[in-house]
């Protein structure tokens, strides 16, 4: 038996990446997966193939999560398809980097609602029924930048500070019911998006990480299944970082 064995688990943004990997290490401890894209397209169709050939049930659901109205309405449905939400992972995300005084309002205004409005809407939508099941796990993805800050990413920077405020004040608010949030800061990981850095930026950054190298997308699946599971059972609120020591 699994981890999750009997657990419903949602990701936002989860067809490629570090959602992605989230998915699969979930649905290899059992968990259903459903997760979020702006469109289920042959690559999303395919990550539900992938996830259902663990022996899960998995479906993909086309949703914009910065839209409050259209979050409540697909909430609605996954939990009629599959009876539970047992835990939640708010990973959709967008960059739009450049210096503060380069950056548009738009720059600003869509970092914000994409990253930090979609984590809200998905626990407003999600919350009363983890409320009405007592129980559930929420997961913020923040980043060591929502902590540390960092030169040109001041809205990105800010999106994932205000998901770890988030995460604190749900914490406190739904504790009582049984529901536990928490973050998880990832540094430096192996994405699609680095791999577009040259192999001098990638060795740069290398340097800075005590562990002298960059972590995968399965390093942040394996805290996030740890929170999502009963191993974490007395940990809400808190911030995980998994970034080889890179913040300390």
């Amino acid at each position: 038996m699994g981890l999750l064995s009997g657990k419903t688990a949602l990701i936002t943004g989860a067809a490629r990446g570090i959602g992605k990997a989230i998915a699969l290490k979930m649905a290899s401890e059992g968990a259903n997966i459903a997760f979020t894209d702006l469109k289920i397209d042959e690559l999303a169709q395919a990550t539900e193939a992938e996830i259902a050939a663990l022996g899960v049930k998995a479906k993909g659901y086309a949703s914009n999560a910065a839209n409050f109205e259209e979050t409540h309405t697909v909430v609605e449905q996954i939990h009629k398809d599959f009876g539970s939400i047992d835990i939640l992972v708010n990973n959709a995300g967008i960059t739009k980097d450049t210096l503060m005084l380069r950056m548009t309002e738009a720059q600003w205004d869509a970092v914000l609602t994409v990253n930090l409005k979609s984590a809200f809407n998905f626990i407003h939508a999600c919350a009363p029924i983890m409320m009405r099941q007592r129980g559930g796990s929420i997961i913020n993805m923040s980043s060591v930048v929502g902590v540390s800050g960092n030169a040109g990413q001041c809205n990105y920077s800010a999106s994932k500070a205000g998901m770890i405020g988030l995460a604190k004040s749900t914490a406190k608010e739904l504790g009582s019911r049984g529901i536990r949030a928490n973050c998880i800061a990832p540094g430096f990981i192996l994405t699609d998006m680095t791999a577009q850095l040259s192999e001098e930026v990638r060795k740069q950054w290398a340097e800075q990480i005590p562990l002298r190298r960059g972590g995968t997308p399965e390093d942040v699946a394996n805290v996030a299944l740890f929170l999502a599971s009963d191993l974490s059972s007395y940990v809400s609120g808190q911030v995980i970082h998994c970034c080889g020591g890179m913040n300390m």
